[in-house]
């Protein structure tokens, strides 16, 4: 059994490989490379720059022991109108780490987004066709030594 589980990987990675090397697969078919993502993280900075403070729930460590899984999470359930949440982290190369659509839900989002050092992170929750923000400052550490 392992031997057909090795012979299976080994011919999805040469299949990938060959499509690297052809030109198939490059960082610009990526969607955080694209015109689409450039022009709503865009969009999203520019709105949150005019947003007021807001009256929801914003959680997030002060200190994350790893910059590429930071737990967020926003609880806005008791806002009527919740269309989006968004995840801006200022310092990051693209700012918009996390944007949810919830049309007809409940403005609840959990996730876990990537941080490439200490930032300002701002959550934006638009309802009823205005955005309002929370803003919280998060400390990457390496190995959570605090340094």
């Amino acid at each position: 059994m392992k031997r057909r589980l090795f012979l299976k990987s080994a011919m999805a990675g040469s299949a990938v490989a060959t499509a690297v090397g052809a030109g198939l697969l490059t960082p610009s078919v990526v969607f955080a490379a694209s015109e689409k993502f450039k022009g709503l993280s865009s969009t999203v900075v520019s709105g949150a720059a005019g947003a007021g403070a807001g009256s929801f729930k914003f959680k997030a460590p002060k200190i994350a022991e790893n910059g590429a899984v930071v737990p967020v999470e926003v609880d806005a359930s008791k806002m009527n109108g919740v269309s989006n949440i968004a995840f801006l982290v200022k310092e990051n190369n693209t700012p918009l780490a996390a944007s949810f659509n919830l049309t007809g839900a409940v403005g609840f989002v959990s996730t876990r987004i990537k941080m490439g050092k200490t930032s300002d992170v701002v959550a934006i929750v638009t309802a009823n066709d205005s955005m309002t923000k929370v803003t919280k400052n998060i400390k990457v550490t390496i190995g959570g030594c605090g340094g």
